[in-house]
């Protein structure tokens, strides 16, 4: 290997380069260029964010691990989205994923970026061994209140999957399912079951709230996802309730009474 390398072309080595032992690599940290030295601070730091995905992966996968220790194959985790909008639906999502997954960065849904979780829906949707998805619309959710109608959609993704999950592991819930399961507070961000659970049923409502947007395109849904931002009070004021509206919420509820 000689110093006449271009940068370009030492770019394209290192990519091929695994481990700081290789020779290849202990060669390149002689070359005293900036732009050498670069590429190999830019290479550490890629290879660093792996390892710690690697390691969070692994710390989020001990819940799965356990129970696959104890004989447990299929494991079911479960998470919903939409509690807390104005409009639109409650959406939860079942997802039971093969022993071999492995799909680093995968993470709490609201963590994650909007191309993110779009790429990362489509690699759950290709490995998955089974994913159910429950919908409970504004009507339902006004009748029986937004905790019921969560449990409620969660029940019906699990009903909705292709194979009986032998576990549950759920998002700070507890269902009156005859299953074992555990409930995990803040279970989006600790086990990978129910984080690629939450990136289901938010990919799944956004895209139901971004339908919803072109069919009122005055209120905004496709930037708010009718959460209550100013935007989308100024549009209810301005043009009133939809049916997709969650009457019992306030503020909505407040207008509906005067």
């Amino acid at each position: 290997m000689s110093k006449k390398q271009t940068i370009q072309a030492i770019d394209v080595l290192l990519q091929g380069i695994e481990r700081e032992d290789d020779e290849r690599f202990r060669i390149l940290l002689a070359d005293e260029r900036k732009g050498v030295q670069r590429l190999i601070s830019k290479w550490k730091k890629q290879k660093d964010d792996k390892e710690k995905e690697r390691q969070k992966f692994t710390e989020m996968s001990k819940y799965e691990n356990v129970l696959r220790q104890k004989g447990t194959v299929s494991i079911a985790g479960i998470d919903e989205v939409g509690r807390g909008p104005l409009a639109g639906p409650v959406v939860a999502a079942a997802v039971v994923l093969p022993e071999d997954f492995y799909m680093p960065g995968l993470n709490d849904s609201k963590k994650l970026s909007e191309a993110k979780r779009e790429l990362f829906y489509d690699g759950i949707k290709e490995q998955a061994l089974a994913i159910g998805v429950g919908i409970i619309p504004s009507h339902v959710i006004d009748q029986i209140n937004i905790y019921q109608a969560t449990k409620q959609a969660m029940l019906e993704a699990v009903s909705n999957l292709s194979c009986e999950p032998e576990h549950l592991l759920i998002d700070a819930m507890e269902l009156n399912v005859s299953i074992p399961q555990t409930s995990i507070i803040k279970g989006d961000a600790k086990s990978i079951s129910i984080s690629a659970a939450s990136i289901i049923a938010k990919v799944t409502r956004d895209r139901m709230m971004k339908e919803l947007g072109k069919r009122y395109p005055q209120y905004g849904f496709d930037q708010h996802m009718g959460y209550g931002t100013k935007q989308h009070l100024q549009a209810i004021e301005t043009y009133g309730v939809l049916e997709e509206h969650r009457k019992t919420f306030a503020p909505i509820k407040d207008m509906i009474e005067k």
